[in-house]
């Protein structure tokens, strides 16, 4: 992938329904060029699909953060799970490095996110954690 297909995909997560003479005007470039960036990174797999973000996708879960999660011994999976059967935490990321979990959450408030996070920290086997807050999504 080159520059101008980075912009074309940066383009797409802003506006997915953008029609090719819009991108093409954007981007400065021909439609017939953005027809066959389009089909080669859709051929080669990097773009996979096109989706549609509703209002109810976005508003419920306003504040949102990465928490990352020290495990003691081996109690990964136990506490995988837990999280997992949390409303607030959407996904569970294993990893490597310093922390043994990464937990997206998301609340509708500052007070709900802090309740979450009491109630991860309270979690048996977990022995450290370190929260950031999202403030905003850049493509």
């Amino acid at each position: 992938m080159d520059e101008l297909d980075n912009r074309l995909i940066r383009a797409l997560k802003r506006d997915g329904r953008a029609p090719v003479q819009t991108l093409a005007a954007d981007l400065g470039v021909t439609r017939a060029t953005v027809r066959a960036r389009l089909n080669r990174l859709e051929a080669g797999g990097e773009i996979v699909g096109y989706s549609v973000l509703t209002r109810a996708d976005v508003a419920p879960h306003p504040v949102r953060g990465l928490m990352m999660l020290e495990v003691q011994g081996r109690g990964s999976d136990k506490i995988s799970r837990a999280l997992r059967a949390m409303p607030a935490v959407a996904r569970v990321h294993a990893t490597n490095g310093t922390w043994d979990l990464i937990a997206e959450i998301g609340t509708a408030s500052l007070e709900a996110f802090d309740t979450v996070l009491t109630a991860i920290r309270q979690i048996d086997g977990i022995t450290r954690s370190e929260t950031s807050l999202l403030l905003s999504t850049r493509a």
